[in-house]
């Protein structure tokens, strides 16, 4: 096979990301629609997002040192035709179980698309100003990915209905499959052994389903009850088990000698706790629009119009002033901005307007966001040498996935806790305030990582 464009390659990765971060935010606008059709609960409801994330973070570091030891590209096929398939299967969905379960399995499928992809693209481009760039626009599709699916789950919603939210990953999944056939090389082999670790496999992947599992459940059980604090000790358990069996295994799944990598470290502490805050802003926003606001599913979608323009603008510039800088204080800067950005939604009212409580957010959130994603994935796969590149892409995208489902959990039972307490308001007013009260934790969430980033980061040599 003749050399490739790098960039071709990189175009191809980024659809395939685009397709997976699609899926965690398109079905949001969707939501209300989904429930009246399938006869949802409440309580059920956020499993159509939970479900994904689940099975997704869940299995990103099983995925990621599967492209490592079985090869990048043959592992993003496997990923793609799976995620093609179960986008499909969603689509024809009859019931909320049977919704709810292929979720799961499209989460899982794409956890052999994300680090894959990621993988290709880092070794596809050497460090320094090209991988900068590249993975700038990485951020793009990352995180602006969210924001359009929004727009588009929002049109698709109204003018189609909410099976071709799913429908549309069929055509892009099939040509995408082509693209790599026939542009992207297979990789030479850069491990001697093909020796998948699947002891670490199940303990990790449970556990992490377990800590999110208990605290989706939390607030229906109750945060200090026993089942909650016996659920969340268990996950601990299985992950505490998970790391003993790393330190001892021949070929780990996760060696642990990534963690020497400083930066490595201190970029995953960080992402988590960012992503917990972003996730529950998307989820819990959308939900206000259209239940406060009563905006339909495409005026749902165009309100968030600012954050992908913005985060482009952005995205676009951060690289050049990354490999002149440093990623360290753009680390400090960009979180601070987005909790600015948080704090105002803390504020939201019953009569809300749009210009006034929700445009400040997303038009300074995205700033923060843009100077922020870029920068700590190049802190966290900088040093990694490239037979670990999958390990490193699925780390990165575990700590971010995991994140934004612990987010997304912690952030809707605190809303609909604090809701549910407040019965000496209507139940607009109630509502408002268990959303206002979770903005307030997000903001948390986000203070705490650039506090990592005070903290753990360390300023790279130029």
């Amino acid at each position: 096979m003749k050399q490739q464009s790098p960039w071709l390659i990189f175009i191809l990765m980024a659809v395939s990301q685009f397709m997976v971060v699609l899926d965690v935010a398109i079905a949001n606008v969707a939501l209300l629609t989904i429930k009246q059709d399938l006869n949802f609960s409440d309580s059920s409801l956020q499993w159509v997002i939970t479900a994904y994330a689940l099975t997704f973070g869940g299995f990103l570091l099983f995925g990621g040192r599967a492209a490592d030891l079985f090869g990048r590209r043959r592992v993003l096929l496997i990923g793609t035709a799976g995620f093609t398939l179960f986008s499909l299967l969603i689509g024809l969905a009859q019931s909320a179980v049977m919704l709810i379960v292929l979720r799961a399995l499209q989460g899982l499928a794409g956890a052999f698309m994300s680090p894959s992809a990621l993988s290709i693209v880092l070794t596809t481009f050497s460090e320094g100003a090209e991988r900068n760039k590249a993975l700038g626009y990485w951020t793009l599709v990352s995180t602006g990915g969210a924001a359009v699916g929004l727009l588009l789950g929002g049109v698709l919603t109204q003018y189609l209905g909410w099976r071709w939210d799913f429908f549309v990953n069929v055509p892009i999944g099939i040509l995408v499959m082509i693209g790599i056939l026939k542009f992207v090389p297979v990789e030479k082999k850069e491990n001697k052994h093909t020796n998948l670790d699947l002891p670490g496999a199940i303990l990790v992947t449970s556990g992490l389903i377990t800590l999110v599992f208990a605290l989706s459940q939390a607030p229906v059980w109750g945060w200090l009850s026993g089942a909650t604090l016996g659920t969340i000790a268990g996950a601990l358990v299985l992950l505490a088990a998970f790391v003993f069996n790393e330190s001892r295994s021949k070929h780990p799944l996760m060696p642990l000698t990534i963690f020497k990598i400083s930066n490595v470290t201190g970029a995953n502490v960080m992402m988590a706790p960012i992503m917990a805050g972003m996730m529950g802003m998307f989820f819990l926003t959308s939900l206000y629009i259209q239940e406060v606001m009563h905006y339909s599913p495409v005026m749902t979608g165009l309100s968030f119009l600012p954050f992908p323009i913005i985060l482009g603008f952005v995205s676009n510039r951060i690289p050049r002033y990354v490999s002149q800088f440093g990623y360290k204080p753009f680390l400090i800067i960009g979180p601070l901005l987005v909790a600015i950005a948080m704090a105002w939604l803390t504020r939201l009212p019953v009569e809300g307007n749009y210009l006034i409580d929700l445009l400040p957010t997303l038009i300074l959130m995205p700033i923060g966001v843009g100077m922020t994603f870029m920068p700590l994935i190049v802190a966290a796969t900088t040093g990694v040498p490239p037979k670990d590149s999958g390990l490193a892409s699925g780390l990165i995208n575990t700590s971010q996935q995991m994140g934004g489902a612990l987010g997304l959990a912690v952030l809707t039972g605190i809303a609909a806790s604090t809701t549910a307490s407040a019965t000496h308001l209507d139940s607009t007013a109630a509502l408002v305030q268990g959303y206002d009260r979770a903005f307030m934790a997000g903001v948390i969430f986000v203070v705490t990582a650039m506090i990592l980033a005070i903290t753990l980061i360390k300023q790279p040599h130029k």
